[in-house]
């Protein structure tokens, strides 16, 4: 059985890479590379394409996270079937994924900060502030992946290293 997660954020570039990025370490670290895919992709078609903003990636780096092989990507029709959660960074984009998902995968939808606790409900957009917005964003992604983590082990019966 493999599990597969969808991060989302509007172009793709911020948020979602570096949650992309920070889960694909955390399934890494816990041995379930075999168990648990992931993905990221944006609602908007701004940035396919393009690697993550060179601040994540500097902020992921200094943390000796690498993302640089990621590229940007929009959201598609499919993902909805593909993936079995669809992690939105924000409620804007949630309201996006709500809007396109089919019915019967609605319940595969969830904010990122429903698997975090003290951060609020939003992982707020870094894009347009400094360095230290990129450094706040990854300590809550960093947290929620964890948390979100945790949540599928349980619930699929996955268990990797002790």
């Amino acid at each position: 059985m493999s599990v597969s997660v969808l991060f989302v954020c509007m172009g793709n570039i911020c948020r979602s890479p570096t949650a992309h990025a920070l889960f694909r370490e955390a399934v890494t670290a816990a041995g379930l590379d075999d168990e648990i895919t992931t993905d990221s992709a944006g609602t908007h078609a701004y940035h396919i394409g393009n690697p993550p903003d060179a601040r994540a990636t500097a902020t992921a780096l200094a943390r000796d996270i690498d993302m640089t092989n990621l590229r940007a990507r929009q959201v598609c029709e499919a993902d909805f079937a593909q993936f079995d959660y669809v992690v939105a960074m924000d409620r804007d984009n949630l309201a996006l994924l709500e809007a396109s998902c089919p019915p019967a995968a609605q319940d595969r939808l969830s904010l990122m900060l429903d698997w975090a606790e003290g951060w609020g409900n939003e992982v707020p957009d870094p894009y347009y502030g400094g360095d230290e917005g990129f450094i706040r964003v990854f300590d809550m992604l960093t947290e929620a992946s964890q948390g979100l983590l945790a949540h599928i082990a349980s619930n699929h019966g996955l268990a990797g290293r002790s």
